[in-house]
Formats: structure tokens, sequence, C-alpha cells
């Protein structure tokens, strides 16, 4: 989807440790709490198993280690947003959620270009709001790498 830079962008903003990240609300379904995942075997790392979601199986991945940081230790506390891009439903496990932005596209900011890794196309952006930086992830480079890895 092309957005211009006139375009008013809902977002939702959560934590992944001491960072702050934000996807789209129209590619979230819901929040729910955290409910411990059955585990896929052969399944790339990061995915921490499946759940069911009313009837639905339901692949978690834990977002920290997707990108690259240190895997979650899931509490009480923690929340899964379940993800939509197209046809494919992901839930995201995250810290909590933190926000929901209301923001115009041109706020948002290039992510810049600091390492050669293709995994620099999950970042779309970059928000800088009041004192703190929020990176805005592309859920649609985030979910074609997960069906490669699965191919």
């Amino acid at each position: 989807m092309r957005i211009s830079e006139n375009d008013m962008l809902e977002l939702i903003a959560f934590t992944l440790g001491d960072q702050e990240f934000c996807v789209e609300v129209m590619s979230v379904r819901e929040i729910r709490s955290w409910t411990p995942a059955t585990i896929l075997p052969h399944s790339p790392g990061y995915v921490r198993g499946v759940i069911n979601l009313r009837g639905t199986v339901l692949p978690v991945m834990d977002l920290s280690l997707r990108l690259g940081m240190a895997p979650a230790e899931p509490t009480e506390e923690h929340v899964i947003i379940v993800t939509q891009i197209g046809t494919q439903i992901v839930g995201l496990l995250v810290d909590s959620v933190s926000d929901i932005l209301a923001v115009p596209a041109s706020d948002i900011h290039p992510a810049p270009d600091v390492s050669k890794n293709m995994d620099r196309d999950l970042i779309r952006g970059m928000l800088p709001m009041d004192d703190r930086m929020i990176s805005f992830i592309q859920l649609d480079a985030l979910f074609v790498s997960i069906e490669s890895e699965a191919a």
C-alpha cells in the first residue's frame, strides 16, 4: 500500500525490552494475553510454537528474537498481537502494548542505512516522538521471510 505524505497513520506502539516499535492498526486483528505455545519441530528459532485461537491454529513469533534481540521470557504481562497481512495470520509476542498513535505519514523518517543485512527491510521507518524513538515495522517483509523459511 502506498502512503502519501499527507496521509494520517494509525499505529499501535509496543515495547520489546527497552525499545518501542509500532505497526499499522489495520493489520492488527486483536491483542490477547500470553498463552503458552505448543512447540513446532523444525520451525525457525524465533517461532515460539502455535496456540489455539478460537479453533484456528495460530503461529506465535518471538518478535524480539526475530529482530535480533534477546529472546523473550514470557510472563503474565506479555501479550500477543494477532496480525494479518493478506491471508496470513501470525501472533507477535511482545512485552506490552504502550500506545495507540495517529500521526501524519510525513512524521515517519527513513530508517538509517547502518546495516547491509537483508532484515533491514523489516523497519519501514523511524518515528521520533518527544524524547523517544519508535521503529515502524514493515509486517509484509516479516511475513515474506517466514514463508520463505518455511518453504
